[in-house]
């Protein structure tokens, strides 16, 4: 089976996308954007769990409990992420690296087996990474199975609403081929997001 024509471009973005994420957080190099090679250390656990306002959401061991202005942590083994039943925090509460890119291996993996698995994970199902070389596998794993569940939609599925059964989204009312794009931009904006708060992380001394 060949890939959908209107597939393409939006597996190459989710590549490219992944890609440039991956070589920010793990080095040892990152394109720049215009092909010059600008250094990016790997990600630490100090760097990780980095806290840079009071009242962050962040990840934390269950046995801590979950963190100011959150109700619970989600996630299952000794991590969870801080979180809160709908309707959440107004404004939102800033979240650490840890959050978002926990958050993103969430919604991979879930969606995933919402696509082409077993169409039962939930949020306490998902394991969340309490360690930088943790997270980063773990978002390695994630972002495969679900280029793997992309690659065997076809023109029908595209077009199918609830062909991915995501119980945390709209998923079940959509077509498929607006969730494809609609992970894309998750990957991209807290991509961009997690990209910042390494920058900011490096000059941290000088803030303030």
């Amino acid at each position: 089976m060949g890939t959908p024509a209107r597939l393409t471009p939006l597996l190459e973005q989710f590549d490219w996308a992944r890609e440039r994420l991956t070589n920010r957080l793990a080095g040892p190099f990152v394109d720049s954007g215009n092909g010059t090679d600008v250094e990016a250390p790997a990600l630490t656990d100090e760097e990780y769990l980095w806290e840079p306002v009071p009242a962050c959401w962040s990840v934390r061991r269950h046995s801590a409990g979950p963190g100011p202005g959150a109700a619970a942590l989600t996630g299952a083994g000794e991590w969870g992420r801080d979180t809160a039943p709908f309707p959440h925090p107004s404004p939102p509460p800033f979240t650490t690296l840890a959050w978002r890119l926990s958050h993103l291996g969430e919604l991979l993996t879930l969606r995933a087996d919402h696509t082409a698995g077993g169409h039962n994970l939930t949020r306490e199902d998902y394991r969340v990474a309490g360690t930088a070389a943790g997270a980063l596998a773990d978002f390695d794993a994630s972002a495969a199975a679900w280029r793997a569940a992309l690659a065997g939609a076809d023109d029908a599925a595209l077009d199918t609403v609830g062909y991915c059964t995501y119980p945390y989204g709209s998923d079940p009312e959509d077509l498929f081929l607006d969730i494809v794009w609609w992970v894309n931009q998750e990957l991209l904006h807290h991509g961009a997001e997690i990209a910042l708060l390494r920058d900011l992380y490096r000059v941290r001394g000088q803030l303030g």
